[in-house]
């Protein structure tokens, strides 16, 4: 039985106190983390304020805004064209997708 790299839980990626030690570089575990990171940290059901985007990231690791940028490209979180609101997607989407302005 093979195992594929996207597969690998992302346990290993974090610290004893649940930071994590690296982003990772090779795309399918990059994934398989930032999947990881959106169904923890974001409830599919409401809509997040970009400070609350920010807030729940640095919880998890300093470099807050490339994860921020990488949920967003890889489909994972959607925003407002302005960046104000975020939104977990329920499958990720295409890169870079905007929800719609919240009125």
């Amino acid at each position: 039985m093979t195992s594929h790299p996207a597969a690998r839980p992302v346990a290993d990626l974090f610290s004893a106190d649940g930071r994590l030690k690296v982003i990772p570089r090779r795309p399918a575990r990059r994934e398989a983390l930032l999947a990881h990171l959106a169904a923890t940290l974001f409830d599919a059901a409401r809509t997040y304020r970009e400070s609350e985007v920010n807030d729940a990231l640095r919880a998890v690791h300093e470099d807050f805004p490339a994860l921020r940028r990488h949920l967003v490209t890889g489909g994972f979180l959607s925003r407002t064209k302005d960046g104000s609101d975020y939104r977990r997607q329920q499958q990720p989407g295409s890169p870079g997708g905007a929800i719609p302005a919240v009125a």
